[in-house]
């Protein structure tokens, strides 16, 4: 770029603003700007953020003076241009400002603003060198203040240009960013055992076995030393590490180890396992495939030659996991990156141990609980496309947004769940369908794999759009668990109840923890009890920021609002009539837990919902506790239903079928279906065969009919019919626009008006405005607007109508302090 010419860039700032703001370029800049480098630039008043050039051009903006960029913090891009056609895309089909679509994308450290936090990092050496007198003192400063942002640090400093000497500070692990400590993540780690270098050598070796074969009571040191080097030996080496959890379920004495140890014979260690686990590759290669997994592959491969999405559907315990190992390998060899989406979080623990058995250290982890310069790390090693680390990318919905270079395969497993969807806050996107688009703009291929697939993903398979691979045979030939209904309305009639557990719940738990087998029971319902309710007046405590009754906690005494977290003491009396007759209906989870310890006082009980899976390492905590049998009967919510997998686990309890048939909503039989199937799913996954129970008022219910036999596909066809009859999808197109103010009356006026200018356009297309079943939350009224249109219509320019029609009434001046959040393709 000559140094005579006026360049201009367009610069995208995180900031809820759906354009990109155009600056000027210093003529010294000139030869250093380039799309997707990060600049600092003035934005309002006296603000400085940190944004990112997506246009290089020569045309001043008109109706505005255009200011300068101040300083650029990248020498090469950061950002792919495949990666801001992707956000681009994002930003438009789900009507979300491209400043909210960087700000989910982008690793909080990239974004460097004037009101960004700093603090001192957690790892900072105080004697470290080659600090410049600025550095020195912006250290100083932070370490006397604690916590101080950037525009103030500045000021103090008298540096108008920051950023760049935070950035070096930050790179240094010098400081941190106040969201990277908020955010800090524990890694999980291994207790490891593993014998001394020195003893590789054959001689000291052998002198070892002869001083201890020689040594009183040393044959309990030798058995652990004999079975530490045979496991040692199976990973790789002599002196391979070896999980300690191995050793103990061989029976190796804890304090054999604990001596060995002590006379510098053994050395232990904690291996981190999240990010890395292994750096070596199992030397025994794949597990043999079943005939019907065979199969599957070659129809999955196949079917890639034809069309670029394949939809596996596999009954539960088929062994989807280990077809996606094959396939991952397929593309690892041909020099390609591989995307595995995951719905949770939590699920990366169980299938990150199983799949570094194959692919060592070419995995990375990438997902929100990391801190910043993790995140950083695993970007800045996806971009540089390095041929031996991060090839295979594990991750929840973000692990989108990485600057793939190479990408060649991805697979979206239990592709059906409602975690792919971000609800809050904006962008409200789907990982399902935007990773389809990013494949399509890598041509790439994309796998979905689930035993409940959405309706949108089936209908989609057996229209031709998607090539559909169906796996209904569970590996090693395993029967599906048998499922029976327990009839909550004859055992009420009849008495047999025990709190809300039927009499053959109870009997085939006892059944089970006399095989010292497991059981799993779900309530799709955290809390003790959701509601108390007085006797004599029917009054119930509720929040007083949204309109739904509290929960009781019992662990923590209190009653809690699920939606704004407010929490109140327990009350004694009624507050409306004064009476002390108040009752609980219902039960959540903790009521499980806690009736179930009287009727099996021995039993290990444990529980997994939300609440007890706060801290970042509790959920995996538990899952290994249950699959080491340290746990006999786990009660979980809808974490339970996403693609564990434990061997020990016979029986399933359903506790409250009802509560999810009977949700107001399009999708509650689906929902119903896919929940109810999944937890079924966790039994019998091995030898023993699986048995399930669903607790009911309802015993005829068809979808529960469904359920018993398994059978996805009678399902699909009875509701899809329902779904064409009105107008749902997958055959309509459905955005939920949600009017929220915390005056009822201006809410009211402003949603008439909103829908009256919809229904002058989309005409009966436009539902409402309605009230929500919860009408207020976070002390802000509610009114939805539904809009359901054809799939023949053209999305972008229903989109760009909706868009010209919010702006028309944002125009007005009473419309001002409403808010209008947009869900495209709500689940």
């Amino acid at each position: 770029m000559t140094q005579r010419t006026t360049y201009f860039v367009d610069v995208v700032l995180p900031v809820p603003i759906a354009q990109a703001f155009t600056y000027r370029v210093p003529i010294e800049l000139n030869d250093q700007i380039c799309f997707g480098i990060r600049v600092i630039v003035p934005f309002g008043k006296n603000k400085r953020l940190t944004g990112i050039i997506t246009k290089i051009h020569e045309i001043a903006p008109t109706n505005y003076q255009a200011k300068y960029v101040e300083i650029l913090l990248d020498e090469t891009p950061i950002i792919t241009e495949k990666q801001f056609t992707l956000w681009t895309w994002i930003s438009q089909y789900y009507l979300s400002p491209i400043g909210d679509v960087m700000n989910a994308a982008l690793p909080a450290n990239f974004k460097l603003a004037s009101e960004t936090k700093v603090v001192i990092h957690p790892d900072y050496d105080p004697n470290i060198d080659g600090l410049s007198e600025k550095e020195l003192l912006l250290v100083n400063i932070v370490e006397d203040r604690e916590s101080i942002d950037l525009k103030e640090l500045a000021d103090i400093v008298q540096i108008k240009y920051i950023q760049p000497i935070i950035k070096r500070l930050i790179e240094r692990r010098i400081i941190a960013t106040q969201e990277e400590i908020n955010q800090r993540y524990t890694p999980k780690t291994i207790s490891c055992i593993q014998l001394e270098d020195r003893f590789s050598n054959d001689v000291e070796l052998d002198t070892l076995f002869k001083n201890m074969e020689n040594k009183a009571g040393g044959q309990k040191q030798l058995n652990a030393l004999l079975e530490l080097i045979k496991c040692a030996m199976e990973l790789g080496g002599i002196c391979q590490a070896v999980p300690k959890s191995n050793l103990l379920k061989k029976e190796v004495s804890a304090s054999a180890l604990s001596t060995l140890e002590k006379n510098g014979i053994l050395i232990s260690s904690k291996i981190q396992i999240d990010r890395l686990v292994s750096n070596e590759k199992d030397q025994f290669g794949f597990k043999a495939l079943s005939k019907t997994q065979s199969v599957a592959l070659k129809e999955i491969e196949d079917a890639f030659e034809q069309k670029d999405v394949t939809l596996l559907h596999g009954i539960t315990g088929s062994g989807k996991t280990e077809i996606y190992v094959q396939l991952i390998q397929s593309y690892l060899d041909m020099g390609k990156q591989v995307l595995y989406l995951l719905p949770e979080i939590a699920l990366t623990t169980q299938l990150i141990q199983r799949l570094s058995i194959y692919f060592g250290k070419q995995i990375g982890v990438y997902h929100s609980k990391f801190n910043q310069n993790e995140r950083v790390e695993i970007w800045n090693k996806v971009l540089s496309n390095d041929n031996e680390e991060y090839r295979l990318i594990i991750g929840a919905r973000s692990a989108v947004f990485l600057p793939y270079q190479n990408l060649g395969l991805i697979i979206v497993d239990e592709e059906h769940e409602t975690s792919y969807k971000q609800h809050d806050p904006s962008p409200r996107y789907n990982a399902r369908d935007t990773s389809l688009i990013l494949a399509h703009s890598h041509k790439a291929k994309t796998l979905l794999g689930s035993a409940t697939p959405s309706f949108e993903s089936y209908f989609n398979a057996k229209k031709g759009k998607y090539a559909l691979v169906e796996l209904m045979e569970r590996y090693k030939g395993v029967e599906l668990p048998e499922v029976f209904c327990a009839d909550l309305k004859s055992e009420r009639k009849l008495k047999t109840m025990h709190s809300n557990f039927s009499s053959m719940l109870l009997e085939e738990i006892e059944i089970t923890l006399k095989k010292n087998e497991q059981v799993i029971l779900f309530q799709n319902r955290r809390g003790y009890t959701p509601r108390w309710s007085c006797e004599v007046c029917i009054w119930s405590p509720k929040c007083t920021n949204c309109d739904v009754t509290l929960t009781y906690h019992k662990f923590g005494n209190n009653l809690k609002c699920h939606y704004c977290s407010y929490v109140t003491a327990p009350m004694g009396s009624c507050h409306a009539c004064g009476s002390n007759r108040l009752k609980m209906v219902g039960f959540g989870t903790e009521k499980i837990e806690d009736d179930l310890a009287i009727h099996f006082p021995t039993a290990r009980i444990k529980r997994m919902d939300l609440d007890t899976t706060r801290s970042k390492n509790a959920y995996s905590e538990i899952i290994n506790d249950f699959e080491n049998r340290k746990i006999d009967v786990l009660i979980g919510t809808q974490m339970l239903s996403k693609g564990l997998d434990f061997d020990n686990v016979t029986l399933v309890g359903i506790m409250d079928a009802d509560m999810l048939l009977n949700r107001p909503d399009f999708r509650a039989f689906e929902r119903s279906f896919q929940l109810m199937t999944q937890v079924a799913g966790r039994a019998g996954r091995k030898e023993k065969k699986g048995k399930v129970i669903i607790q009911t008022g309802q015993i005829d219910h068809w979808v529960i009919k469904k359920v018993i036999k398994h059978d996805f596909i009678e399902f699909y066809n009875n509701e899809i019919i329902e779904r064409e009859n009105f107008y749902y999808p997958p055959f309509y197109k459905m955005i939920v626009l949600t009017v929220k103010h915390k005056e009822e009356h201006i809410l009211i006026e402003a949603a008439n008006d909103l829908a009256n200018s919809l229904k002058n356009v989309f005409k009966e297309r436009v539902l409402g405005p309605e009230f929500p079943i919860i009408k207020k939350i976070q002390n802000l009224f509610l009114k939805e607007i539904k809009i359901k249109y054809e799939k023949s219509l053209s999305d972008i320019k229903v989109k760009e109508r909706i868009n010209a029609l919010l702006n028309e009434f944002y125009a007005k001046p009473q419309n001002k302090s409403v808010r209008v959040v947009i869900d495209v393709d709500p689940n």
